[in-house]
C-alpha cells in the first residue's frame, strides 16, 4: 500500500522501470529460443509485478482525488489489513498525521509510527482512537469513513492555528 507521496514517486519510478524490462525480456529472441520457459516466467513474473505496482497507483490516485467532505467507502477481503484502512481514510479525507493525531489526542510521532508499522504497535485504545476520530463504521458488510462534525470543527480549529502559527514564523 502507497501511504505518501514519496512512496508514490518511487512505486511510479519502479513500474516504469518494470515496463521497460518487459520489453527488454521480450525483445530477447536469444532467450526465447534457447530457453522458452525461463523466458515466459520472466516474462510472467514481470508483468505480475507491474500489474500489483499499477493497482496500488491507482489506489493512492483513488484515495488523493477523493473528495474529502464525502465518506469514503472502503473494501476490506481480510481482516488482518483492517489497519490499512486507518491509513486510507487519513488520506481520502486529506488529514495530514499531525491532524489526525489534534483529532484523536495522540501525538503526530505516535500516528507515523502506527503507520509506519501498520498499527502493529499501537494499543486496542489508541486503534479504537483513530478509528473514532475517522468516523469508521461497518455499514452493510462495507467499512465507511465519515468525519463527523466534532471533529471537523477541531480540524478547522487546528488547521486554522496551524496557518496561524506559520504566519507568525514566516513574519519574523
Amino acid at each position: 500500500m502507497i501511504k505518501n507521496e514519496h512512496e508514490y514517486q518511487v512505486t511510479k519510478k519502479w513500474a516504469e522501470k518494470f515496463a521497460r524490462s518487459i520489453v527488454t525480456v521480450r525483445q530477447n529472441e536469444e532467450k526465447r529460443q534457447n530457453d522458452p520457459d525461463g523466458w515466459q516466467l520472466l516474462q510472467d513474473s514481470y508483468h505480475s509485478q507491474l500489474k500489483t505496482l499499477q493497482d496500488e497507483l491507482a489506489e493512492y490516485e483513488t484515495l488523493i482525488s477523493h473528495d474529502p467532505n464525502q465518506p469514503v467507502i472502503l473494501d476490506l477481503d481480510d481482516i488482518n489489513k483492517l489497519s490499512t484502512l486507518l491509513i486510507k481514510a487519513r488520506i481520502a479525507f486529506k488529514l495530514t498525521q499531525k491532524e489526525l493525531a489534534d483529532l484523536c489526542d495522540r501525538t503526530e510521532d505516535q500516528i507515523k509510527a502506527y503507520e509506519e508499522e501498520n498499527y502493529n504497535n499501537a494499543t486496542f485504545l489508541d486503534f479504537l482512537a483513530v478509528i473514532d476520530a475517522l468516523g469508521i463504521q461497518l455499514q452493510s458488510g462495507r467499512f465507511c469513513a465519515s468525519l463527523d462534525e466534532f471533529y471537523k470543527e477541531r480540524l478547522a480549529v487546528a488547521r486554522q492555528s496551524d496557518s496561524f502559527g506559520d504566519q507568525i514564523l514566516t513574519s519574523s
